[in-house]
């Protein structure tokens, strides 16, 4: 299994924090430039998948009788 796989969605944002601000800085050769932005592009598809799983998941609830069912929330009018 490849690092990005196994990485928390913690350690993935932290990296990416690290190479945005890398990049915030503005004194990065081009080519290195490149290089952290494609790694940033990795590590923000890593987190926003894990956000999707995690968001698919509380999608549904456990009903009393221990199935699940999807959540929806009922709006007032």
């Amino acid at each position: 299994m490849s690092k990005e796989k196994t990485m928390t969605f913690e350690e993935a944002m932290k990296n990416l924090e690290e190479i945005v601000s890398k990049l915030e800085e503005g004194d990065v050769p081009l080519e290195k430039a490149i290089n952290y932005f494609q790694e940033g592009m990795k590590l923000s598809k890593l987190c926003h998948d894990k956000l999707q799983t995690v968001e698919k998941q509380m999608d549904q609830i456990l009903k009393e009788d221990g199935k699940l069912e999807p959540f929806t929330i009922q709006e007032e009018e």
